[in-house]
């Protein structure tokens, strides 16, 4: 199922804000949460997930939800069902997360692209401390541009296209933790 941007607040997820997800995040949190209390056969997810969204749709006043406020909300509501274990397990687990390179690039500044790894470095470890496992990093040609300072894309600017995906490559290979797989992608 995929949340319409109209009728849901945007999440907040560290210094990012997501629009448009989808509901599969919550079940794979409920999911991890039962299992680590040893509660394999748990039968209230979708209805769990049913009221996460009647909450987020029709009774959260704010246009903008921190991710952890969703989550106390979702811990009050499994203790008020009795799932105390459950909600003392769950933790954390975010949406897809789309990501401008673009800002690091104009953080970093024309010509410092050495810099510019370890303000990536600092973003996904902060997006991975607010829960984030699935990372999508856009406008790599314009970051590359930025760093370059070029108009087009040069032969300079290829080779720096390329270091950028290996690096951001490494990151992939990562475990955030046992029970936590981390994706990263960078659209080309």
């Amino acid at each position: 199922m995929i949340c319409l941007i109209g009728n849901l607040p945007v999440l907040q997820v560290g210094h990012h804000q997501v629009i448009g997800y989808g509901t599969e995040w919550i079940d794979e949190a409920l999911i991890r949460a039962a299992r680590a209390s040893n509660r394999q056969d748990f039968p209230f997810i979708d209805d769990i997930r049913e009221g996460v969204l009647h909450y987020l749709e029709h009774r959260c006043p704010l246009r903008v939800l921190p991710l952890e406020d969703l989550y106390d909300r979702m811990r009050a509501m499994l203790r008020r069902i009795g799932c105390d274990a459950i909600a003392g397990h769950l933790t954390e687990l975010a949406p897809p997360v789309t990501v401008s390179l673009v800002r690091a690039a104009q953080e970093a500044g024309t010509g410092y692209e050495l810099l510019f790894f370890p303000i990536l470095v600092e973003e996904i470890d902060h997006l991975k401390a607010s829960g984030a496992e699935s990372i999508h990093f856009s406008d790599l040609e314009e970051s590359v541009k930025i760093l370059r300072n070029a108009k087009s894309m040069s032969k300079a600017c290829l080779q720096l296209k390329s270091e950028i995906v290996a690096f951001l490559g490494q990151f992939q290979e990562e475990s955030v933790a046992p029970e936590r797989r981390f994706n990263l992608t960078v659209v080309l």
